[in-house]
C-alpha cells in the first residue's frame, strides 16, 4: 500500500536529495592557484562528480524504494543502504569543505542532514509494518 507514512518520508528524502543539487551546502572563499586570488564559491552537489553521483543515487533509490511496498524485507534493505549512502554523502560534503580557505556552512545544508533523518523514519515505519504483519500471521 503506497499510502503508508513511510511513503511520505521516502518522498521527502528524495525531494531533499534533488534539491541539494542546486542549493548550497557551504559557501566561502577558495584560493585560485593560477591567479593566486580568493574566489567566492558555493559548494553544492553539482560541485563534485562524486557528490553528484551519490546525491542522484540517493534521490533515485528513494523513489525506487517507495514502490517496493509489496516486499517489505527488500524495502527495508534498500532503505538501509540508501541511509548509509546518504551519510557517506554528508562525509563527502565535509571533505570538500577542506578545499576552502574560509567559509560557512549554509542554512540550506539542513536539507542534506534531513535526508538520513527521513530515511530513518521510513525505516521505522517499514519495520513496524513488518512486525504488524508477523503478529497477524501468528494469530492465524
Amino acid at each position: 500500500m503506497i499510502q503508508r507514512i513511510q511513503s511520505i518520508w521516502l518522498l521527502l528524502a528524495s525531494v531533499a536529495a534533488f534539491l541539494t543539487l542546486k542549493v548550497p551546502f557551504f559557501s566561502g572563499n577558495q584560493l585560485d592557484t593560477v591567479t593566486n586570488t580568493k574566489q567566492f564559491v558555493l559548494l553544492n552537489a553539482m560541485s563534485s562528480i562524486w557528490l553528484l553521483i551519490l546525491t542522484v543515487a540517493v534521490g533515485v533509490a528513494s523513489l525506487v524504494a517507495l514502490f517496493l511496498f509489496k516486499d517489505r524485507k527488500r524495502q527495508l534493505l534498500v532503505v538501509s543502504a540508501i541511509a548509509v549512502v546518504a551519510l557517506l554523502n554528508i562525509v563527502l560534503y565535509f571533505s570538500e569543505t577542506k578545499h576552502f580557505a574560509e567559509g560557512n556552512i549554509n542554512l540550506t545544508s539542513l536539507l542534506a542532514f534531513s535526508i538520513p533523518l527521513w530515511l530513518a523514519l521510513a525505516l521505522r515505519g517499514i519495520w513496524k509494518d513488518e512486525q504488524l504483519v508477523k503478529s497477524t500471521n501468528r494469530l492465524r
